[in-house]
């Protein structure tokens, strides 16, 4: 797998998404999220951006939480069986229509899950293209025209699993002298030098090959689409066709 191109799983993880928005099933969400997950914990690797599907992934849930409930609480109610009510906050007469809190029923309460678990999927699945694609092979096979554009997207993309990764080694440092429970407060100076100190290396770097001065591309040992690629893409094809055409 650690052949495969760059845009082999980008290409897979679009696919995946049209088919659960089409779709539009949380079963079929919750399906895929699994998947995603097995093919993640197999083949990501150990590298600084392959947590990004698990971050996603929490990120995604506190996201559910959010929408369930705010779906269950604010909004407009949806009748059904009764689950619990709770007391209707007063609101001003321009805001007619909207309900803070009432009735809460099996419908609305399944209605806010369903669409919080649709956006989990699409979350978390970008999560895994990241987790999946090395960035550095990502810019060896973007054209000329979006090259810089493609430069910037990676470097936001690649940041963020950066910054989890010097969290947990700043954390774990101050564990071992001796504080028990850092605070966040500890932990954010040293990652705010940490990352400024990289943001200069990588603009020392990208000077020292220079970046800019020239727009001919030099490619040193192009990366090939194999039948591997084109067998993971076909997968998302299929599953984009069988669902297009149940929910057609």
């Amino acid at each position: 797998m650690k052949s495969l191109h760059p845009l082999t799983w980008w290409l897979w993880s679009i696919a995946l998404i049209v088919t659960v928005i089409r779709a539009d099933s949380a079963l079929y969400a919750a399906l895929v999220l699994a998947g995603a997950a097995l093919i993640v914990w197999r083949w990501a690797g150990n590298f600084p951006w392959s947590k990004s599907f698990w971050f996603s992934l929490r990120l995604g849930i506190f996201i559910l939480i959010v929408r369930a409930v705010t779906g269950v609480l604010i909004g407009v109610p949806i009748p059904g069986t009764k689950i619990v009510e709770i007391p209707i906050l007063p609101l001003p007469d321009w805001m007619a229509g909207i309900r803070i809190g009432g009735v809460i029923t099996q419908e609305r309460l399944a209605s806010s899950l369903h669409e919080g678990l649709i956006i989990v999927s699409v979350i978390a699945l970008f999560g895994a293209a990241v987790s999946l694609t090395s960035p550095h092979k990502m810019l060896r096979v973007l054209p000329v025209i979006v090259y810089e554009f493609g430069v910037a997207i990676v470097i936001a993309t690649s940041s963020l699993p950066q910054l989890v990764a010097s969290y947990s080694r700043i954390k774990r440092a101050r564990i071992l002298r001796g504080d028990e429970k850092p605070k966040f407060k500890s932990i954010a100076l040293p990652l705010l030098e940490e990352a400024l100190a990289k943001s200069l290396d990588l603009a020392a770097a990208m000077d020292a090959r220079g970046y800019g001065v020239s727009r001919v591309r030099s490619r040193y040992r192009p990366i090939k689409w194999r039948s591997a690629d084109t067998a993971i893409f076909s997968s998302g094809l299929v599953l984009l066709g069988l669902v297009w055409s149940v929910t057609s």
